[in-house]
């Protein structure tokens, strides 16, 4: 059977779907106590997507508490769909969030804060394969952002389900991760 991105995207959206709330929560929970073990904390810059509820994505809610009782400085984007770029906003007291036209929920304005200086980024993800190769909503915004990251930025995806063996249309434009971590293990690429 082929594995092309947009069969993964399909099987993967179908999945969530059947996820129950609680099954999500608890599976979210199970992911940022995964996190605890990787060896990031020593980072200040982290930059984390807020979940976009109609697509049942992991809950990132208990990582920003995480990074928050650690003291770290919290980036949240904004995306412009025409460019398909990424504006990274810290993430503050006085953030006002507001979702955008596609549910999306992002910082209004605020701080603004260059690629190059976030030293982790907790990457949105529909299905990764063993080699830390992943399938978004391709849309192209991560691999972009990416990109501009520094080379020693850690690109950790979160995941629900467990890895493909492996994706069969992967581009050379995109990025691979360094970990993955799914409830109940730690993918290191």
């Amino acid at each position: 059977m082929s594995n092309t991105k947009k069969e993964l995207r399909l099987k993967y959206k179908t999945l969530r779907k059947q996820l129950s709330e609680n099954e999500r929560e608890e599976m979210s929970l199970g992911i940022s106590n995964q996190l605890l073990q990787l060896d990031i904390w020593d980072k200040n810059y982290f930059h984390i997507f807020l979940p976009i509820e109609e697509y049942q994505e992991v809950d990132t809610e208990l990582i920003l508490h995480l990074l928050s009782g650690k003291d770290k400085e919290i980036l949240i984007s904004k995306s412009n769909f025409e460019t398909r770029e990424m504006t990274h906003y810290l993430l503050t007291d006085n953030t006002k969030i507001k979702k955008n036209q596609y549910n999306i929920p992002e910082p209004v304005d605020g701080i603004e804060v260059p690629s190059k200086k976030i030293e982790v980024v907790f990457v949105p993800l529909l299905a990764f394969d063993k080699k830390g190769h992943r399938v978004g909503y391709g849309k192209g915004f991560y691999d972009k952002f990416l990109s501009e990251c520094q080379v020693e930025t850690i690109k950790i995806g979160l995941s629900f389900f467990e890895a493909e063996e492996i994706i069969d249309d992967v581009h050379e434009g995109d990025m691979q991760l360094d970990y993955c971590v799914t409830p109940n293990k730690i993918y290191h690429f």
